[in-house]
This record gives C-alpha cells, structure tokens and sequence, in this order.
C-alpha cells in the first residue's frame, strides 16, 4: 500500500512504501536494497556496516553471478552499481567477510575458464549447477585475489566464517558427495564433518561457534537415492 505525507506548507511530498505483505506481522522497516536481476548470499560483515552479496543483474553490466560490496547505510544499489570484488571472469557465489573486515571469501569457476559455464535447463524448475570448477579464494576490498583456499577437483563453495573468526565451513565434492567440511582461515587443517548420502550445504555456525546449522537431503528409497545420483 502507498501513502502520502505532506510538510504544512505543502511544498514537499515523501511517498512511503510499505514492502510487508498482507498480514506480515513480525516484520517492519522494510528497505529494498536492490531492484534488478537476481541478487542473493547477502552476509553482514563483521562489524555490521557493510554487506557483501553475489548479482547478476545485466545492469551492471555482468554476464553471470559476480560478488559485490557495499555500506549499508550510506550506499543507494538501486541507482547506483556497487563496488565488484570477483574478477569478472567464471560465475561465482557464496562470499562472506572475513575478520577485521578488509577482506573476504568466495567461490568462483574462473580457475576453470574465463567464460560464464552454461546454465542447467529450468525443466524441473529452480537448479543450483555443482560446478567441478568452483573453488575458494580470498580477496580484498579491491577486488585483488589474495589466496587460494582450494584446490582440489570438484566442488568447493559455500563458505561461510565462525563468528570466532577461526573456521570456515564449506561444501565439497572431494569425497564423492556433497558434504561438510572444515578448516582454517589460511586454508590448512580441512576436515570432512558429514557423511549421509544427499547433499549437506548452506551451513552457518552457531553465535559461539560450537554448532552447524545446515541445509541438507537424505534421499531414503532407492528411487530417490538413483534420481539423487
């Protein structure tokens, strides 16, 4: 619903846009930040001013999914096209802050081709492609890669960092399913921490850093388990 208040003198007019759906009850202050293509993983940084997300909207003249930053108090994305930190080359996902906030992860094919890799079919509906090219890297606030987390074959994406500011947990393929893992912020010490067969991602760790919290499916019949394959 939109409404309308005016100043006494009626020299200015401030619309308001009230973005809560109808009955919504436990939100309110709503701002849109975007407005245009598809934009997604927005994750705060450490000190909460700053947001950092991955768009492909053609406005910004990407091809596929690139990773950008912003202020989120200060800066306006709907007029204005934020700072790009990916490289531009390969699709990416998936980035995160890292502590002191100068810096931050996140996955990226381009190790694999500069190009965007092709799309999978929306035959069945929405499908997250398992590129064999992602890997993790860490850049600055510049966009300058300053390591390279992984490296192995397969899938490595969807990190995220332990509010302790000491681990981060990812998605991989290096074992033959999609699971859990661990490891230091250097990239050292990478431990597997799921087994079940099905895919285990979207992981976040707990405010103390003790716990995951994680996305995953358990394919149980062999119908499920052949069409999970």
């Amino acid at each position: 619903a939109n409404t309308a208040e005016s100043e006494t003198d009626s020299t200015a007019v401030e619309e308001v846009v009230d973005l809560a759906y109808e009955g919504e009850s436990h939100l309110a202050n709503i701002r849109q930040l975007t407005n245009g293509g598809d934009n997604a993983e927005a994750y705060f940084s450490f000190d909460n001013s700053m947001a950092v997300f991955q768009s492909n909207y053609d406005g910004w003249e990407v091809e596929c999914d690139q990773i950008f930053y912003f202020n989120i108090a200060e800066d306006d994305l709907i007029n204005n096209r934020p700072k790009m930190l990916s490289t531009g080359m390969g699709r990416t996902t998936c980035s995160y802050f890292l502590p002191g906030d100068s810096t931050i992860i996140y996955s990226s094919t381009h190790m694999g081709g500069e190009a965007c890799p092709p799309e999978p079919g929306r035959e069945e509906g929405y499908v997250w492609p398992i590129y064999e090219d992602f890997d993790i890297f860490v850049a600055d606030l510049e966009g300058n890669i300053l390591d390279t987390l992984t490296n192995s074959p397969g899938y490595d994406a969807e990190p995220t960092v332990s509010p302790n500011g000491d681990k981060i947990v990812f998605t991989s393929t290096r074992s033959g399913d999609l699971e859990l893992w661990t490891m230091n912020l250097d990239g050292s010490d990478q431990k597997q921490v799921t087994s079940g067969l099905g895919y285990d991602g979207g992981a976040f760790f707990s405010p103390d850093g003790s716990k995951l919290v994680f996305r995953a499916s358990r394919p149980q019949t062999e119908e499920e388990i052949a069409e999970y394959k």
